[in-house]
């Protein structure tokens, strides 16, 4: 399931608050181009816990 370009633009790393996630649709994942985190996308939705993510 892919996400929405427009609500691509308005996510943010709950660290960072302000750096842009990349995605990748393969792994349905979310990475932050400033700490690392790779954030999951489950059932189409982001996941934006810093419990849930991995730092890559």
């Amino acid at each position: 399931m892919a996400i929405d370009p427009d609500l691509l633009d308005i996510l943010a790393c709950p660290d960072t608050h302000h750096a842009p996630l990349l995605l990748d649709e393969a792994k349905q994942t979310l990475t932050c181009t400033e700490c690392k985190r790779v954030f999951p996308i489950r059932d189409g939705i982001p996941v934006l816990l810093l419990d849930e993510a991995v730092r890559s």
